[in-house]
């Protein structure tokens, strides 16, 4: 949708396409509640400044809309539509597929969350080194790169919503 239609949709409506963005409440009220935007620039300003100020229950909360890297989501939803886009670096090989998977498995054990990282563009070696190297870090750090990897996954997603 333009910014015009996105300005004049109903609240109803809208809600679900940012959710599927970020799904924190307050970040979609945020942009809500701003509208309408002059430009695209002023609506990812808001979204940015509400996202990067998203405290950790909030991460988690959004968190838990995003699937394993190199799951494949099912389903027609923008959210699983989107995952399938974003994580097609991971590509079909299977013994990679497996190194994800035992990767993503020992980032939960020490982490106690899903492996996040803005896929877009990446091969599935890059997403692996990424993971491997993020293994290393304390659990401050890993929260800080976790909150940046979220940030650019939902202003990214916006972009999709509002083109």
């Amino acid at each position: 949708m333009d910014l015009e239609e996105f300005n004049s949709t109903p609240t109803d409506r809208l809600r679900p396409a940012l959710t599927a963005c970020c799904d924190v409440p307050r970040w979609v009220d945020a942009i809500l509640a701003k509208r309408p935007y002059g430009e695209v620039a002023a609506l990812t300003a808001v979204a940015d400044q509400v996202l990067r100020e998203l405290d950790d229950d909030e991460v988690d909360r959004a968190l838990q809309a995003h699937p394993r890297i190199g799951d494949r989501p099912q389903g027609a939803s923008a959210e699983a539509a989107w995952s399938r886009s974003e994580q097609s670096g991971v590509g079909d090989d299977a013994g990679r597929r497996r190194e994800l998977a035992e990767g993503n498995r020992q980032y939960e054990d020490r982490f106690g969350r899903v492996f996040l990282i803005c896929a877009t563009g990446l091969s599935a070696g890059q997403m692996l080194s990424s993971l491997q190297t993020r293994l290393t870090h304390d659990d401050a750090t890993e929260a800080a790169v976790v909150h940046e990897e979220l940030r650019k996954i939902a202003l990214l997603r916006l972009s999709k919503v509002v083109s």
